[in-house]
């Protein structure tokens, strides 16, 4: 997936319905095709739902037949929605319906219910696999992508990638394959919402949810690196976070073995990844890309969900990239005062330029969460303050002029040889004074 690209949700209960609000922008008649047969459908759809009358729609067709007349064709579609005979998110809907069904006659074994997520490089939908009877997400491969050899390979090693992890916070892989001409790849179904929705819903999510939340996704990372598999795409749209509370990482679209160097070698000098969460490294296209590069991407996360914005901002993709290798990063607690120091000092190293100053493993990061958890301090990370450099407080010492003779201090006194002659002397004396009293005394 190039840099720059969003691809759809692969396991969300409530992403929006991509076409909710808009219409088909093909050309052709009631009887065309320009939306895949929807077109040829539509009106009996409508009158079949009650959503408009028999009448109504011989007055659309009429209109529809003028437009084409008037050299400014329409579809039944549109005219129906700018008459107002429909809605657009009726139209929406019906159109989604119409997809899943004209879907689910393709694919064996599985019931389409909706779509659940668009983007250009899937389609998602929800559907009942009928052989265990339990809900699932399916993600299709777009029909103008399905010659693509390209994107066909990439599918597959999604599918893959996925099958290798078993962890409860990654989204499960059941199945992947083709079924006519459909390229598609079956997952476990999160009933909930992205981290993204809740930024979007909250602005800010509080400190110790959003500690949790990256918690259970840096769990779900070291299971990965210790199978040998980068992520490479974390941000807030990939993080689903389940009705029960359970976080979940989907999206393994731009997954990779650290052990594949064709791979590796082949992608060489292009940059992929989503630009306000991508690694330097990831940006400068290195061959060597390892887990340090997804612990950026968790901690840029890390920082929106604290501060309610992207770490680094910038009027196209290419800005915000150049951001995250030059630019130094706007320290988290200074955007949100409430925030904690030892979660800013986190997301600080986390968010390192250099990957070898970053952690360097998960497992030292699920250290210094825990510790912060609790209110302690973090073992690892440290403020960008080092304390240590700084001199004691206090007033200086420095060496005396030169055309100035120094004092003479109390040290330099008591190792004079005279200081120490005229101490014996006064103790002798004392003793001398206290033998005279007592010879009198008796």
């Amino acid at each position: 997936m190039p840099v720059g690209t969003d691809d759809p949700r692969s396991a969300s209960g409530s992403a929006p319905d991509a076409s909710a609000g808009s219409t088909p922008s093909g050309q052709g008649t009631s009887g065309g095709t320009s939306t895949g047969g929807f077109d040829t459908v539509l009106g009996k759809l409508i009158v079949h739902r009650g959503l408009a009358t028999t009448d109504e729609i011989d007055v659309a067709n009429t209109l529809l037949r003028e437009s084409i007349e008037n050299e400014q064709p329409h579809t039944l579609a549109e005219i129906l929605v700018e008459n107002h005979f429909l809605t657009s998110r009726q139209l929406g809907r019906l159109k989604s319906e119409f997809e899943a069904k004209h879907t689910t006659e393709q694919i064996h074994g599985y019931k389409m219910k909706k779509r659940i997520g668009s983007g250009a490089m899937a389609t998602v939908y929800l559907a009942r696999q009928l052989s265990l009877d339990r809900l699932v997400a399916i993600k299709i491969l777009p029909r103008k992508l399905s010659t693509n050899a390209n994107f066909i390979e990439r599918f597959y090693k999604e599918g893959r990638a996925a099958a290798q992890l078993n962890h409860p916070n990654i989204v499960g892989a059941y199945d992947v394959g083709k079924s006519g001409e459909h390229h598609y790849f079956v997952m476990e179904y999160v009933d909930g919402e992205t981290v993204y929705d809740l930024i979007v819903k909250s602005r800010r999510i509080e400190e110790m949810a959003a500690i949790d939340i990256v918690i259970q996704v840096a769990l779900a990372l070291q299971h990965a690196h210790h199978r040998g598999f980068i992520h490479r795409d974390i941000k807030p749209k990939n993080i689903m976070i389940g009705r029960e509370g359970a976080v979940k990482l989907a999206d393994l679209g731009l997954a990779r073995a650290m052990s594949d160097k064709e791979a590796a070698e082949a992608e060489a000098g292009r940059a992929y990844g989503t630009p306000y969460y991508i690694s330097p490294e990831q940006i400068r296209g290195e061959v060597k890309i390892g887990p340090a590069a997804d612990i950026y991407g968790l901690g840029a996360t890390f920082y929106h969900m604290v501060t309610g914005r992207v770490p680094f901002e910038g009027k196209n993709p290419s800005s915000v990239m150049h951001k995250h290798l030059k630019a130094d990063l706007v320290p988290p607690d200074h955007v949100n005062p409430k925030l904690s120091g030892g979660s800013a000092q986190v997301i600080e190293m986390m968010m390192a330029k250099k990957s070898r100053d970053r952690y360097e493993r998960v497992t030292d990061l699920l250290e210094d969460l825990t510790l912060i958890r609790k209110g302690l301090p973090p073992h690892f990370a440290r403020s960008a303050l080092d304390l240590s450099q700084i001199p004691p407080t206090g007033p200086a010492e420095p060496g005396p002029p030169a055309s100035v003779e120094p004092r003479a201090g109390l040290g330099q006194a008591m190792e004079s040889p005279l200081f120490v002659i005229a101490v014996v002397v006064m103790i002798v004396s004392l003793l001398v004074n206290i033998v005279l009293l007592l010879f009198v005394a008796g």
